[in-house]
């Protein structure tokens, strides 16, 4: 790299973690490259992204953002997961270091919150944007549908009560 592709990659980083909800960093040491293109997919398909910057050029983009204290853990051959989806990222790479033992999570940041471990497998376990609207959503029609079955409940019960009479009528 020279040194105007290292200063536009600084600048991509900066950006980046400016505007990114969650960072995580974890270590890839022994992947192969399919293993990584596979957790490039899996990122991209959920909305994630993942680089793998040198770590001095990561922390000097890290210098004033709100994910500073992130830059404590790029030690050795490092990889960063982001998104704007505060639980994408944590999933995928949760899902992939279970399925690959060589890809091990060292933790990470939403905003300002440090996040170890655990505290990414965590959010990891949470649902996502879309799914809590989607519950979100659901909570929001269900009243308006109990209602209209309770506005049509008395009529419903009263056509089947006349339905009744002329049955009975026709009967005798």
């Amino acid at each position: 790299m020279d040194r105007a592709e290292k200063q536009e990659l600084v600048t991509t980083l900066t950006e980046v973690f400016k505007t990114t909800s969650v960072v995580v960093v974890a270590h890839y040491s022994g992947l192969t490259v399919a293993q990584l293109s596979k957790l490039r997919r899996q990122m991209k398909a959920e909305g994630a992204v993942v680089k793998v910057a040198k770590n001095r050029l990561a922390k000097i983009a890290l210098e004033g953002s709100d994910v500073a204290h992130v830059a404590s853990l790029l030690k050795g051959p490092t990889i960063i997961a982001y998104s704007s989806d505060p639980v994408a990222a944590p999933k995928v790479a949760v899902e992939f270091a279970k399925a690959n033992d060589k890809f091990v999570i060292l933790g990470g940041a939403m905003g300002k919150t440090v996040l170890n471990t655990d505290g990414v497998k965590a959010l990891a376990t949470m649902p996502s944007l879309d799914e809590l609207r989607a519950k979100l959503v659901g909570l929001i029609q269900a009243p308006a549908t109990k209602l209209a079955q309770l506005s049509t409940a008395p009529a419903a019960k009263l056509a089947r009560v006349f339905g009744a009479y002329a049955k009975q009528n026709e009967a005798a």
